[in-house]
C-alpha cells in the first residue's frame, strides 16, 4: 500500500533540466517543503529526526554550482536538498548509489560526508556509472569537491556490483536505467543484488517514483509489502518523486 508524501504544488513545480543551479522559489519555501517530507519520514519510523545543518547544505551547493560540469539532471534544488539532508541525519558510513550519470545525483547522497558540506566522516561512498565516458567525467567532478577518494565513482554494472560489494550498505541510491527495455525495472535487480548486505534500518531511495511508477511497479510492489520493509514513504516534492524505504 502506497504512503504519500505531497508538497502542494508537486505538479506546478518544474526546472530547466539543463540550468539546473536556478533558484525556482524562496529558500524559505523549499526549506518547509522538505522539512514536511522529512517530518513525514520520521512520522513513519523511517528518519530518527528532521535536523540537518542548512548552511553546510548551502556550501556544498555552492560547491556543485561553481564546479561541476552537469549537461543536464532531473535533481531539482527540492530533491537536491531533500536527498542531502536524508544522507546528512541517516549518515551511512558504506553507501552505493546506482546509475549516477555525471556525478550530481550521487554527489547529493555523498555531499554529506565529503568536500565543502561534509557534516560527518564516512568510509567508502561508491557510484556507479555502467557507461565508461560518463563514470570517468563524474570521478573527475567528485575529485573536485572530494580530493580524499572516499567518494568514488566506477564504471561498472550496478547489479553486478552490488552483488560482489564486500561491505554493509547503510544506504542505497536506484537511478539507473537497465538496457535491453529493462529501463527502471533495474531497480528491483539490484535492490535483490544487494539485499543480504543492508542492514536492519538501512535505506534505499529510488527517484523518479512519482513520474515513471509505471515502470517501477515491481519494485514499489516489493518496498510498499511490509514482509519486505520495515516502512516506505513517496515523497512527491517534484514532479520526478522520490521513494524513500527503511528495512
Amino acid at each position: 500500500m502506497e504512503q504519500r508524501f505531497e508538497a502542494p504544488d508537486w505538479q506546478s513545480y518544474r526546472m530547466d533540466m539543463r540550468d539546473p543551479h536556478r533558484q525556482l522559489e524562496p529558500l524559505d519555501n523549499e526549506r518547509e517543503v522538505v522539512a514536511a517530507a522529512l517530518r513525514e519520514l520520521v512520522g513513519r519510523g523511517i528518519l530518527a529526526g528532521t535536523d540537518y545543518d542548512e548552511a553546510a547544505f548551502l556550501g556544498f551547493r555552492a560547491a556543485v554550482a561553481s564546479s561541476f560540469e552537469i549537461p543536464w539532471t532531473a535533481i531539482t534544488p527540492r530533491m537536491q536538498r531533500l536527498i542531502w539532508a536524508i544522507n546528512a541525519i541517516h549518515r551511512p558510513r558504506q553507501m552505493l548509489a546506482a546509475g549516477v550519470f555525471c556525478g550530481n545525483t550521487f554527489v547529493s547522497n555523498a555531499g554529506a560526508a565529503v568536500g565543502p558540506g561534509a557534516v560527518y566522516s564516512a568510509e567508502d561512498l561508491v557510484g556507479i556509472e555502467i557507461v565508461p565516458e560518463e563514470a570517468a567525467r563524474a570521478e573527475r567532478n567528485v575529485r573536485k569537491l572530494d580530493p580524499s577518494g572516499t567518494a568514488r565513482v566506477v564504471a561498472a554494472d550496478a547489479v553486478a556490483f552490488a552483488a560482489g560489494y564486500p561491505h554493509p550498505i547503510d544506504l542505497l541510491y536506484l537511478d539507473a536505467d537497465g538496457a535491453g527495455g529493462r529501463g527502471k525495472g533495474v531497480y528491483l535487480d539490484i535492490l535483490e543484488a544487494a539485499w543480504d548486505r543492508l542492514p536492519e534500518g538501512a535505506i534505499v531511495l529510488a527517484h523518479n517514483s512519482v513520474n515513471l511508477a509505471d515502470s517501477l511497479r515491481h519494485y514499489l510492489d516489493f518496498v510498499r509489502d511490509p514482509r519486505n520493509m520495515a516502512a516506505s514513504v513517496n515523497c512527491a516534492v517534484d514532479g520526478e518523486g522520490l521513494e524513500v524505504s527503511r528495512k
